[in-house]
């Protein structure tokens, strides 16, 4: 079973929820290189949520390269190249700083107070 949470008041969308989770889970190794994973049916009674939703997120990984549906087989982590994995994390880091580097000076907070404020959210996330 995947240990996937997923959050009413987040404004993520669920399906994208799932998508960040499973791929964190590739990146991190926790799910390896053809382990299989449960159905597009049993995730969503897992998860009590519509088999739509989990479609969507399954469609996603696979568009994405993280996991390969096999008819009638079932669905697989796909085998990764781990530095573009971890190239296209970074690059979701990079496009979040930025929106928090504007959103700062357009608040006149200051490099320091953004360095200090990065740092308590960081070491609050540990």
């Amino acid at each position: 079973m995947m240990d996937i949470v997923l959050s009413n008041s987040s404004e993520q969308p669920i399906y994208e929820q799932i998508t960040l989770q499973i791929k964190d889970s590739i990146i991190k190794g926790t799910l390896k290189e053809a382990e299989i994973l449960p159905s597009i049916r049993n995730l969503a009674k897992e998860l009590k949520i519509s088999v739509i939703t989990t479609k969507r997120a399954y469609e996603e990984l696979e568009r994405d390269g993280f996991i390969t549906i096999v008819p009638g087989k079932g669905t697989y982590v796909a085998a990764q190249n781990k530095d573009l994995l971890r190239e296209s994390r970074i690059r979701i880091v990079e496009e979040k700083l930025l929106e928090a580097v504007n959103a700062s000076k357009s608040s006149d907070l200051t490099f320091d107070e953004l360095v200090e404020m990065l740092k308590l959210l960081y070491e609050e996330d540990i």
